[in-house]
């Protein structure tokens, strides 16, 4: 079954599709690494499934058996290595017992270390770069990404203004505040680390971000 390589939206296969149920029977470990490699390196226009599939040593018809198309590929590789990273962070805010403010912090330090310092964080910038060509992406990244990370920062949030821990009159803005220089430094790796010094190294900003945050955010000054 020799396919084109469309890059046509296809039909977003659910986990109870049988498209998905066979996939889960499908030892697609070494595929979805070969497609984030592939992702990350070429971009989303510049992948094509056979290469994925050399890569990992399968058929192109095998691949074809188990993603519709490379957008269908696409969205595997999202939901396989970011989107568990979000289910976990939003069970440790239910379950969080300590502090608002040490809960902010192990939610941004635990962002770089599972997504934004990881081959991963890759992903960001091709949506970044080529959501205007492919707007169905950019939209899959924003709903099963973007969007529920940025809900976990509001309920963090929230939790401290509850707890009164923190004086936060606007949440949504500050969330932005507080997403986009991690997301910043992970560009960074992938656009300027060739032909720049890094300008501080990772976890000084990390602690910048923390410290000018939870300092202004504290009902009580510190």
């Amino acid at each position: 079954m020799d396919l084109p390589d469309g890059d046509t939206a296809s039909e977003d296969a659910g986990p109870d599709s049988p498209r998905w149920r066979r996939r889960k029977a499908f030892r697609s470990r070494e595929v979805l690494d070969a497609a984030l490699d592939a992702f990350v390196a070429r971009g989303y226009a510049g992948t094509r499934l056979e290469d994925v599939a050399r890569s990992a040593g399968v058929a192109k018809s095998t691949l074809y058996l188990y993603f519709a198309n490379k957008e269908d590929l696409f969205k595997a590789v999202v939901r396989d290595s970011i989107v568990p990273m979000i289910v976990e962070a939003s069970q440790i805010v239910d379950q969080w017992t300590g502090s608002s403010a040490a809960l902010l912090a192990f939610l941004i330090e635990g962002w770089w270390e599972r997504i934004g310092n990881l081959r991963s964080s890759g992903i960001m910038k091709l949506v970044t770069s080529e959501a205007g060509n492919f707007p169905g992406i950019a939209r899959f990244y924003l709903d099963e990404v973007i969007t529920p990370g940025q809900a976990i920062f509001s309920r963090a949030l929230q939790r401290g203004i509850d707890h009164q821990e923190f004086s936060c009159p606007d949440v949504p803005a500050t969330v932005h505040v507080i997403c986009s220089p991690v997301m910043m430094m992970a560009l960074w790796e992938h656009t300027f680390a060739g032909v720049a010094e890094r300008p501080a190294s990772a976890e000084r900003q990390l602690q910048a971000l923390i410290t000018t945050l939870t300092r202004g955010l504290a009902t009580t000054p510190s």
